[in-house]
């Protein structure tokens, strides 16, 4: 519920005080809370992180379409990588490069500066914090990660947000991202028709995109009558090491499989390397498909099968979208159209 503009409309409540209680509560006056929640240096830092932690706690959040009727806009869109999930994934993970580019390109065409954060182990309520310090006039999220409450928790009273990752069950916030079911039914569809039949699937399915990524290659086993056994379900995660391990450990296990679907081209790669290393050969004794179609798909040895998702139109889309919320539209979620593209692995 919005605070009446009388006693400081910059903040948004979840319940039904206002601005005026939370004063009350903090003994002081509502423009120091004003100030405290702005991150105002005139306010001392220990009240501050009193004022802040009683917004948290009574889930306050800051009203930007308010306050952007008195302050002028930062011009600044944050661009935020949550990695609850993988703490040790970097920036420079191709996939991040190449989506912070595009949206970068669509950012700066509108003339807005970028506000990049990684936040590596988000604990408690920090989707929270980075709003109230209103740095940016909106956020653009790349990636669920294991953060969809968080996410969840802020989209009713929070706007200016777009998240880049998959459609989920009781979803409330703004998704652009493609049909990661259809997309992974392309991928083991494909190895089906060039005749594999042990098919492992790559991947931790309690990321949501990887989870919808899992839940379509489980389809498009089950349609070819085929089963898919727990044992060539392997949870590799994102970075190269974790992959190269869970590869390693599934082939160590003695696991009968002849085609792997990787839920990332990262995985994929990593995947080509180990079977390389155990003296099995891509294609030949097992083929490999990914997902993303990064740059270096098309120039692996051999080159990688992927699944394309189109970043430079979702970049664009997740911005227009944000633009759209910015101004009070109610933009809603996007789903973009997978694409095979076969090469030689």
């Amino acid at each position: 519920m919005r605070g009446h503009s009388n006693n400081g409309g910059d903040v948004l409540g979840r319940g039904r005080m206002r601005m005026a209680d939370l004063a009350r509560i903090a003994g002081v006056s509502t423009s120091t809370v004003s100030r405290a929640l702005a991150d105002s240096p005139l306010i001392p830092a220990a009240l501050r992180d009193k004022i802040v932690a009683l917004a948290q706690a009574h889930g306050y959040v800051v009203n930007q379409s308010a306050r952007s009727l008195r302050l002028r806009r930062n011009h600044t869109i944050g661009v935020v990588i949550p990695l609850g999930h993988e703490s040790g994934q970097l920036i420079s993970d191709p996939f991040f490069l190449e989506m912070i580019g595009h949206l970068a390109d669509a950012i700066t065409a509108r003339d807005y500066e970028i506000l990049l954060t990684k936040v590596a182990k988000p604990t408690s309520g920090w989707l929270d914090r980075i709003i109230q310090a209103h740095r940016a006039d909106g956020l653009l999220i790349i990636g669920q990660s294991d953060q969809h409450l968080a996410l969840n928790g802020v989209a009713e009273s929070y706007r200016p947000m777009v998240v880049w990752g998959g459609r989920v069950q009781d979803q409330r916030y703004c998704t652009v991202g493609v049909d990661n079911i259809g997309g992974a039914r392309l991928a083991v569809e494909h190895l089906i028709k060039q005749g594999r039949r042990r098919i492992a699937f790559l991947g931790v399915p309690e990321l949501p995109e990887v989870g919808l990524r899992q839940q379509g290659y489980m389809e498009a086993l089950a349609d070819a009558g085929l089963s898919a056994p727990s044992e060539l379900i392997a949870p590799a995660h994102f970075t190269t090491d974790t992959a190269s391990s869970t590869v390693r450990n599934l082939i160590d296990s003695g696991a009968d499989f002849d085609a792997i679907f990787a839920a990332s081209d990262v995985i994929a790669l990593t995947a080509i390397q180990a079977l390389r290393a155990s003296g099995r050969l891509t294609p030949d004794d097992v083929s490999v498909v990914g997902f993303d179609d990064i740059a270096l798909a098309g120039h692996s040895e051999p080159p990688l099968t992927t699944v394309r998702q189109n970043l430079g139109e979702g970049a664009r889309l997740m911005v227009d979208l944000l633009f759209r919320r910015m101004v009070g539209e109610d933009a809603p979620s996007a789903t973009l159209a997978p694409e095979l593209i076969v090469r030689r692995s």
